[in-house]
């Protein structure tokens, strides 16, 4: 396969400059998430919330900064215990049943790759024992110790898998041979001659590997769906484990966040059939983008709600908890039901439920739907999945908490004493705890609509006046009315 010199390469998010701001940039922003938001002085640091006297001896004495300095972000202990995670989970890969399915064909060749899906019962394989040994050891089962002990080496080791992930792929890609017999091919947009562009956005399309004892694997596919998924829940566990350590007891807010996100995880994993029909999979190549997103910023930047609610148990209250599961529901109805009527429609034209729908009849031989919840807006979905998502945030209120000495006296309302005698109080932080607590809902909606630019972008390309006339009919991109 070559690349045309002569053609200007079509950059996205920000080009080769916007490309090096988030390869460098995302992984320190968790960290600063972590440290900033902490268990020893609060959420935000006091230090932080007085920046005119803000001195770096002040904020090292209050965020857990490890003794070793830099070298205790790492610890080989902490990674190889990752590794053998990852490896625990390539082998569930391929001794559990699976479904076997074949994905879109590919542009170069027309045929279609094969993928093996069981994400959902490695989960189950894997949480079977952790919920057996929480029967026998409580809050303080070694899983969810070592994870909340060793949660910055945790992060460092998904950080460094990605950035070795992503290099390996990246240079493995340049061995793409012409004519792509080995049904093997670059990304529409990966290959643009920039070495950190490529290497962010990914240059090779699906990228698979033989490992030993385990066979042939598709990376992207495999990434996507489970370390990063079934890590995300795991750390959620372990917060959940921590606040029972901290207060005996465990608040509504923090099992409202876990079975939602559960919920999202394991729904997620079973529907896992579904990634063939995504752009992540279809259109974007493995690079930097989606490792990292995969395996560092899923699993540490998801669970940020738990990891606040295990030191400030926010109490939601039968009417708190109503609205923030109405919310859930009302987001889960649309997403599912839109998504399923343009499934129906694509399948089963004819069915009664979509039979008296209007569309457009394309010149592809495609039909587009105008009508139901598509006609709506162009992406109803990406509401409903958002709607769905924001209650990850909206349980722990107008955030924010600062931990006070033992024996401290505290007389404000919604104040905490832990079980080792430290106070917990809002005070100057409330409200200032929201810029980690509501910076998912914020990010993910950021995403979506970008991820609907570029499909507007994609559609435009490939239905042509069709998808002119589409967006005619259909006004709205993602809101009706709004949006």
């Amino acid at each position: 396969m070559t690349v045309n010199l002569n053609s200007k390469p079509k950059y996205e998010f920000g080009g080769p400059l916007g490309a090096t701001a988030i390869v460098l940039g995302l992984p320190a922003l968790l960290y600063a998430l972590f440290f900033a938001c902490n268990d020893r002085s609060g959420c935000p640091s006091p230090a932080l919330l007085n920046f005119r006297s803000l001195s770096w001896t002040t904020l090292k004495s209050e965020i857990p900064w490890p003794d070793g300095g830099i070298r205790g972000f790492a610890s080989w202990e902490v990674t190889g215990w990752v590794l053998a995670y990852y490896m625990l989970s390539l082998v569930l890969y391929r001794v559990l049943p699976a479904s076997v399915m074949y994905g879109t064909k590919l542009r170069q060749s027309g045929r279609p790759l094969k993928y093996r899906f069981n994400a959902f019962s490695s989960t189950l394989v894997q949480l079977i024992p952790c919920a057996v040994g929480t029967y026998i050891y409580g809050a303080d089962f070694v899983l969810w110790t070592f994870i909340d002990e060793n949660y910055l080496q945790l992060l460092t080791a998904n950080i460094l898998i990605a950035y070795v992930i992503s290099l390996c792929v990246y240079v493995k890609s340049f061995t793409v041979k012409p004519g792509n017999d080995d049904m093997r091919e670059l990304a529409k947009g990966g290959h643009t001659g920039n070495l950190i562009y490529d290497f962010y956005i990914g240059r090779e399309l699906n990228p698979r590997i033989e490992v030993p004892f385990v066979g042939e694997v598709d990376i992207k596919a495999w990434l996507e769906m489970r370390p990063g998924l079934t890590g995300w829940a795991l750390i959620d566990l372990a917060f959940v484990a921590k606040q029972y350590c901290n207060y005996g007891s465990l608040s509504d807010s923090i099992l409202f966040v876990t079975a939602v996100q559960m919920y999202y995880v394991l729904e997620g994993q079973y529907a896992e059939a579904g990634i063939l029909g995504m752009m992540d999979i279809t259109t974007d190549g493995l690079g930097f983008m989606l490792t990292f997103g995969d395996i560092a910023w899923v699993p540490f930047l998801y669970s940020t709600q738990c990891r606040y609610l295990s030191v400030y148990p926010v109490q939601l209250g039968l009417a708190g908890t109503s609205a923030v599961a109405l919310v859930f529901a009302i987001g889960l109805y649309i997403f599912r039901s839109a998504n399923n009527q343009k499934s129906v429609f694509r399948k089963s034209p004819d069915d009664p439920s979509v039979a008296r729908m209007s569309y457009i009849q394309t010149k592809r031989g495609t039909r587009l739907l105008t009508s139901g919840w598509w006609g709506m807006a162009r992406h109803i979905n990406y509401f409903g999945d958002w709607l769905q998502a924001s209650p990850f945030s909206l349980p722990t209120g107008i955030a924010g908490y600062a931990i006070l000495p033992a024996g401290s006296v505290v007389a404000s309302v919604g104040s905490f004493t832990m079980l080792d005698g430290r106070e917990v109080t809002q005070e100057a932080a409330r409200g200032w705890g929201m810029l980690f607590t509501y910076f998912y809902a914020v990010y993910f909606a950021t995403l979506l609509i970008h991820r609907e630019r570029r499909d507007d972008v994609a559609c435009g390309e490939k239905y042509g006046e069709d998808w002119e006339e589409y967006k005619k009919q259909v006004k709205w991109r993602i809101v009706p009315g709004v949006y």
